[in-house]
């Protein structure tokens, strides 16, 4: 029987959260953490893969405008795809849920896919 997938990758990013040292933890707080089972059309329009595992939206940490209206930063997590990069298998789902989030992270804190990689969360 397949698991609540929402309820497990919400467990995964307040675990990997709570690891996470306190200046990060604290920076990372306006990121609001969605979840999704797969990416909406609108985003495959913008020529991201059907098979995509999560994206960040919002302005990075350092080009964040306190004065600003526009919506708080977000990570989406595109729930199935994720499962299906694990096999099926729960603790690989929330491995994989965890580095998603944090590679997601990474682009808030400015991060680019070099920095990603070179921290492997690529």
């Amino acid at each position: 029987m397949k698991p609540d997938l929402h309820h497990l990758a919400a467990e995964s990013v307040r675990h990997i959260r709570s690891r996470l040292p306190a200046e990060l933890r604290s920076a990372s707080e306006p990121v609001v953490t969605l979840y999704q089972d797969v990416p909406d059309p609108a985003i495959l329009q913008q020529g991201f893969e059907p098979d995509l595992l999560g994206l960040f939206e919002g302005a990075s940490r350092m080009e964040a405008d306190p004065t600003s209206s526009d919506p708080p930063p977000r990570i989406i997590l595109y729930l199935e795809n994720l499962w299906d990069l694990a096999g099926g298998d729960s603790k690989i789902f929330a491995e994989e849920v965890g580095t998603t989030y944090l590679h997601e992270l990474g682009h808030f804190l400015g991060f680019d896919e070099d920095d990603l990689v070179m921290r492997n969360l690529d």
